[in-house]
């Protein structure tokens, strides 16, 4: 009897074993470095979008949705619409100056959703502005979008 029930424990945790070590190899299957790769190449469209003046381009990354949220200094904006007519309300195009993103951080959370963190600096002619921020991005309609931006 002692044998049995010794058996079916290690069968028990053999399986368990099994079970947990193929969960850990699919969350260690996330090809981080291509989704880190892919998302840095959707921000540097973004700083080009910018400094060739095209507020639309650089929010074209951003989730198409009412339920988009943008926190800055001023508060809450939700909706994509709202957030490009607060962009363009703030920025008149010789106000824009060129943009820059760097000391980057990625988080990849999932093959879906990623955190990307870092600084962004706007030289314009008068004066240099810089400040840091944090996306969630989301692979939504398989491409990559922002669905919530806090920038300070």
């Amino acid at each position: 009897m002692f044998k049995t029930v010794i058996s079916c424990i290690s069968a028990s945790m053999f399986n368990r074993c099994i079970f947990f070590g193929l969960l850990f190899c699919a969350a260690g299957c996330i090809d981080a470095p291509d989704i880190r790769w892919d998302i840095e190449q959707v921000m540097n469209r973004q700083a080009e979008c910018w400094n060739q003046r095209n507020i639309d381009g650089f929010m074209e990354p951003y989730w198409h949705s009412d339920s988009l949220r943008f926190m800055g200094k001023s508060g809450v904006t939700k909706g994509w619409q709202a957030t490009l007519d607060r962009y363009k309300k703030s920025y008149a195009p010789d106000e824009m100056g060129n943009l820059v993103f760097d000391d980057l951080y990625f988080d990849v959370l999932s093959s879906e959703a990623t955190w990307v963190d870092g600084r962004w600096t706007l030289f314009r002619s008068l004066d240099t502005l810089s400040g840091r921020f944090s996306l969630l991005w989301k692979r939504l309609d398989g491409k990559w979008q922002i669905v919530a931006d806090h920038s300070s």
